[in-house]
């Protein structure tokens, strides 16, 4: 049985560690050190760190993978085989080259489109029709390694960037789970992916949830959805952060960024079309529904949004 060492950090990577750990020898983890969250700015455990410990599994928490010391403390595992699902570092190149049977990843696409660190949110806000997990053996290029199984997904009208987070997880799990065995058995041959249909989705920040008012509304619809819960949307009124949690996009036509009642319902404009939201929170207040929110602030009727 190999002797597997598994890398990753989020609740994305928690159905595969579970599998593993069901399957599998493993022999540690590795994730990313504890970060301050909250208000209070505490020292929080990722769920991959909370998950090990539990079971018992010895957990390395490197600050940089790169580092001598850590690519040493690695070469003691003495692996056959990485895993590595949203580890949040990139592997270099040294550590590529420690285990015997290579590195496989578990990457939220269907590569070649979407490399990088935000698969989900940019298939989601570039209307895809489909999406889906990749497993392939990593490299030291970003998300450029051989292909070895791949399963898609369609994506619904209605998805959002947590619920095909939701439904990536477990599918990711399964595969690799099908995926090892055959792997080890030699009985896949890695495909070398089609660099030419390449697409990048780099990692997402606090500021890109901001909205543009003169991109179309369908865009704008898009980027909601994708962008929930985090990064999130918002816009700028009466000096403050307004979020807007979701909404639908209708015909009409407005100036960008105005709101008006159009219809019976709560309208902004855009470059082609007009917005519904159905959910806004100004910064430091509840989330309501629009019509609540408009009932408590009569004079957003007639704002213009930057």
């Amino acid at each position: 049985m190999a002797r597997i060492v598994f890398l990753g950090t989020p609740e994305f990577a928690l159905p595969s560690l579970r599998q593993l750990m069901a399957a599998h020898e493993l022999i540690a983890v590795v994730t990313q050190p504890d970060r301050p969250a909250g208000r209070n700015r505490r020292l929080k455990e990722s769920p991959v760190k909370r998950l090990a410990a539990a079971a018992g599994i010895p957990t390395m928490q490197p600050r940089r993978l790169r580092e001598p010391e850590a690519i040493a403390a690695l070469a003691r595992l003495n692996a056959d085989l990485y895993v590595v699902v949203a580890f949040g570092q990139i592997l270099p190149q040294a550590a590529l080259d420690l285990p015997e049977r290579g590195t496989l990843n578990v990457h939220a696409s269907l590569l070649p489109r979407w490399r990088g660190a935000a698969p989900i949110q940019a298939a989601i806000r570039a209307g895809d029709a489909e999406s889906g997990v990749t497993i392939m053996l990593l490299d030291a290029g970003l998300d450029t390694g051989p292909i070895l199984s791949c399963r898609s997904v369609a994506l619904a009208p209605d998805e959002t960037g947590q619920s095909l987070h939701d439904r990536l997880a477990p599918l990711g799990a399964d595969l690799l789970n099908r995926t090892i065995a055959r792997y080890l058995a030699g009985d896949i041959a890695p495909q070398a992916q089609a660099d030419t249909r390449a697409t990048y989705a780099p990692q997402l920040s606090k500021g890109d949830g901001a909205i543009d008012w003169t991109r179309p509304a369908a865009e704008i619809e898009r980027l909601v959805r994708a962008f929930k819960p985090w990064p999130g949307t918002f816009t700028s009124w009466r000096g403050r952060r307004l979020t807007i949690g979701a909404g639908e996009i209708s015909e009409g036509e407005l100036p960008a960024g105005q709101v008006a009642e159009l219809n019976g319902l709560t309208a902004i404009g855009t470059g082609a079309g007009v917005y519904l939201p159905s959910e806004l929170q100004l910064a430091g207040k509840k989330n309501l529904p629009v019509a609540d929110f408009v009932n408590g602030y009569r004079d957003f009727l007639g704002a213009r949004l930057l």
